[in-house]
């Protein structure tokens, strides 16, 4: 969410970004409801001043103006209604570099790291390795879960655990405070995060979200995280936060889930699109300070890049364009980890600046040394994503005997197992 007065000063950059982001917002229709809006409050405040006045000497009049400030009242609410509504579509303007373009097409390669390996073999993909070496099995998991279900298996399990451990302890190394949130969520921290109301379609609603001690049932809406981000902002709803304490860096492990609707048909085939999943995810909350926020975005891009560094596998980087950002990202760089049976790049990890967007929705503000408030900035990064990265290892890793190295760096979690070979 953006704030009013910016949308009017800068409705022409508002105008781009909802033209480039694709977003389906009419901004005229938003400021005729908020002078509408505006209006109204001025007369029901007048009212209710006459309506004071006049106390019980005139029953009569007093009657008809209390009438009428119901009426304005209702006119209002409907008013504003819609204008919250409105409000929660306006899209993040974008940074200077942002590339202009429709999907993930327009995007931009910014580097590139690690060797692409060279098989003097034929390769198999990690279907195949999955189920050669009893780590993977999708038939008995859709049986099971239906579309995009799966089962890990044996060493598939023991390196998705070394994956999030090793993972947590690099993020706790570097001062991030560790949490494990809550997956089940109220509607206020999806909207606060801007999953909702643009990405409603791919998040889980509960169906039966349970009873009362007395026997009633639960009438709030209760929806599944497709990430730990918005539980992890909405911890500090309503906060006003020293100045002195940020940034504040958090990193979330959660079971994540996901409807994929939008992208039913798309790699409808093995672990890289998926219902459910486990993340570690990076947030950080700083001043309302660009320098500093794109600091920030460096280092948790780093943090990113030094865990696949150190599972030695190729990645590359690149700056995602207005059409596939999301209407709250003020910069966005994915990084994509070579996939050889793809023959190409897979999206693993997601970094995104968002300003102050987000902290708007949820109320997230700071008080500076001089006792003004200011709305936070906030920022995300996958650190790590599985089972999703466990297609580049097993891929990468692969040997002609049709046996997987595990990568150096996860040996020690797994007792110092170094290779996975077939079951006799």
């Amino acid at each position: 969410m953006l704030d009013i007065k910016f949308i009017r000063e800068n409705s022409n950059s508002i105008t781009e970004a909802i033209k480039n982001k694709g977003v389906d917002l009419n901004i005229d229709e938003l400021l005729e409801l908020d002078d509408k809006r505006r209006e109204l409050i001025q007369k029901t405040e007048k009212i209710k001043s006459e309506q004071k006045k006049l106390g019980e000497k005139d029953k009569v009049k007093a009657g008809k103006i209390k009438k009428e400030f119901k009426k304005l009242n209702r006119e209002l609410k409907k008013i504003q209604d819609r204008y919250e509504e409105l409000m929660l579509l306006v899209p993040n303007i974008y940074s200077d570099d942002t590339p202009i373009g429709p999907d993930e097409s327009a995007n931009r390669e910014i580097s590139r790291c690690g060797k692409i390996p060279k098989f003097n073999f034929p390769i198999k993909d990690h279907i195949q390795l999955g189920k050669d070496l009893d780590l993977i099995d999708i038939e008995k998991g859709v049986k099971t879960s239906g579309f995009r279900g799966y089962y890990l298996k044996n060493e598939a399990v023991l390196i998705q655990f070394a994956l999030m451990q090793h993972a947590l302890e690099e993020l706790r190394k570097k001062s991030f405070t560790l949490m494990i949130p809550p997956t089940i969520l109220r509607e206020f921290a999806l909207i606060g995060s801007g999953h909702f109301p643009e990405g409603k379609k791919e998040i889980y609603q509960i169906a039966n979200p349970g009873r009362l001690v007395d026997g009633k049932e639960i009438k709030e809406k209760f929806f599944l995280a497709g990430t730990s981000e918005p539980p992890l902002l909405a911890y500090y709803t309503n906060a006003v936060l020293d100045e002195k304490r940020l940034p504040i860096k958090l990193a979330g492990f959660s079971q994540c889930y996901r409807s994929e609707v939008g992208s039913y048909g798309k790699d409808t085939k093995g672990l890289y699109r998926l219902h459910e999943f486990m993340k570690i995810e990076q947030i950080v909350i700083c001043r309302a300070d660009l320098e500093e926020s794109h600091r920030l975005f460096d280092e948790i891009g780093e943090n990113a890049k030094e865990i696949l560094k150190e599972l030695k596998l190729p990645y590359r980087v690149v700056q995602v364009c207005t059409g596939d950002m999301g209407a709250g990202k003020y910069e966005m760089r994915d990084i994509e980890t070579w996939m050889p049976s793809r023959q190409s790049y897979g999206e693993t990890h997601s970094n995104s600046s968002l300003t102050d967007w987000q902290a708007r929705r949820l109320n997230i503000k700071y008080k500076t040394k001089n006792g003004e408030k200011k709305f936070v900035f906030t920022l995300n990064n996958t650190m790590i994503a599985s089972p999703r990265i466990l297609i580049a290892i097993l891929e990468n890793y692969q040997q002609k005997d049709g046996s997987v190295m595990i990568p150096q760096v996860l040996q020690p979690y797994l007792k110092g197992l170094k290779k996975i070979e077939r079951k006799k």
